[in-house]
């Protein structure tokens, strides 16, 4: 039986070389090398036979060779906590316009909110060469990245502030949305208001605790101590949380809800408990104004957070020599009827 012949090229893993389409369109490996790069100096005719050639081979450029000449990946890195959470989808998809527009690829991955899990995948990116990092920091501690900020490593943190060195950074104004949305239950008749927020080593979580404190003090409220309640956002505990503050003698009279996985439990429990309890959720989330009642939120904008970190990103990859930088960013507070309702009784 005569055996098949195969074509060297069509094997998986014996990619088509510069070489084999200069032996394929009969010209030198630096005239290919011209056609591929967009230099000048090819006659129109040689152009039109390379790229016959490079169309019949299958042949696409190695941009690994690319980047030992030019010292850049035209690649970042985002590290995010939850590439599932509603919230990161807009500021994910935003870093990766803008990086698209400056002909940049984007890698992300999730860190799970664990510290160690955080490091290992920026270092990972940074082994991989990228040319800058977005972080969404699960840490406090970002000391590791001084080696690889110092080798030019553009680093821009977002949502939350790096820890142990001085970075950019673009945040939400957390403290002053939590503030206004506690606010705004005050001015509807609550003096018994529960806050139930994230983890307290958290950023964010905390700044909303300190908003609602906040707000709470500028209406003369003394806040008891089982009004708040911060831990893991998992349902369980959230429940537990709201379920107490809502029995006993004097129940809370709404809940202010530090982020949006907290505020669908706490609907949940709503709506199993019968009675109207006011609502505000930090963090807007998908047919939160399809509900009866409609829930209000103090919103943020998060493709605007990705979009500023991305531009900030990349001033710094060419050449913006600027300090670090804060950059908080307004949330605004959406009114849909849920923190609108009057105290019961």
């Amino acid at each position: 039986m005569p055996e098949i012949a195969r074509r060297p090229e069509n094997r998986y893993g014996n990619r088509p070389t510069m070489k084999d389409v200069a032996a394929r369109a009969g010209v030198g490996l630096k005239t290919v090398s011209r056609v591929v790069n967009g230099e000048p100096g090819v006659t129109a005719d040689t152009e039109r036979r390379v790229q016959e050639a490079i169309e019949a081979l299958g042949f696409r450029r190695n941009d690994s060779a690319r980047v030992l000449r030019k010292g850049r990946t035209a690649s970042i890195g985002l590290v995010l906590e939850d590439l599932a959470d509603p919230f990161y989808g807009p500021l994910s998809r935003a870093v990766e316009e803008v990086a698209r527009a400056h002909g940049a690829l984007l890698f992300n991955g999730s860190s799970a909110e664990d510290p160690d899990r955080e490091q290992e995948l920026a270092l990972a990116l940074c082994a991989r060469r990228v040319d800058g990092l977005v972080i969404i920091p699960a840490g406090g501690d970002h000391r590791y990245l001084e080696p690889e900020i110092r080798a030019g490593v553009a680093t821009v943190f977002v949502d939350r502030p790096a820890g142990g060195i001085d970075a950019d950074v673009v945040l939400s104004d957390n403290h002053g949305g939590a503030r206004a949305g506690v606010a705004h239950l005050v001015a509807h008749g609550h003096r018994r208001i529960g806050f139930i927020g994230d983890m307290p080593r958290i950023h964010t979580a905390a700044e909303r605790l300190r908003g609602y404190r906040t707000a709470m003090e500028d209406a003369g409220i003394p806040v008891e101590p089982s009004w708040t309640s911060l831990g893991a956002t998992v349902p369980e505990r959230v429940r537990r949380a709201a379920e107490e503050m809502l029995s006993g003698p004097a129940p809370v009279t709404a809940i202010f809800a530090g982020n949006n996985r907290v505020t669908v439990t706490v609907v949940r429990v709503l709506a199993e408990l019968g009675r109207p309890v006011a609502l505000v959720g930090f963090d807007d989330f998908e047919l939160a104004d399809l509900l009866r009642p409609g829930i209000t939120v103090v919103a943020q904008d998060s493709g605007r957070l990705g979009r500023t970190a991305a531009d900030r990103l990349f001033r710094r990859l060419d050449g913006a020599l600027v300090a670090p930088e804060r950059v908080e960013l307004p949330t605004r507070l959406i009114t849909r009827g849920s923190g609108e309702l009057p105290p019961a009784g």
